[in-house]
């Protein structure tokens, strides 16, 4: 049983990882031209824009800097040490 829970706990560790590495590759994108049309970069958008999302809506970019991210990230954190505390 108790192992049932430290696979489900990996699970979760990994998919919360999916998403900060698919942000990283998203800030990485930002900064080259690229095909936006392309399946891996539509892939990572699918991916990072329900998390991007609702910081968008909130913090407006500053002097074209699009701050959403860096709250992303801690957002990230923030709820991956809950899930894994709350649950594990």
């Amino acid at each position: 049983m108790i192992q049932d829970y430290s696979i489900l706990a990996r699970i979760i560790d990994l998919l919360f990882n999916i998403v900060y590495f698919a942000l990283v590759a998203r800030v990485i994108l930002s900064w080259v031209p690229h095909d936006p049309f392309h399946p891996v970069i539509n892939l990572i958008s699918q991916i990072t824009d329900p998390v991007l999302r609702p910081f968008q809506r909130i913090i407006p970019p500053l002097g074209g800097f699009d701050l959403s991210t860096i709250f992303a990230f801690f957002a990230l954190e923030i709820g991956r040490s809950l899930v894994l505390r709350i649950f594990f």
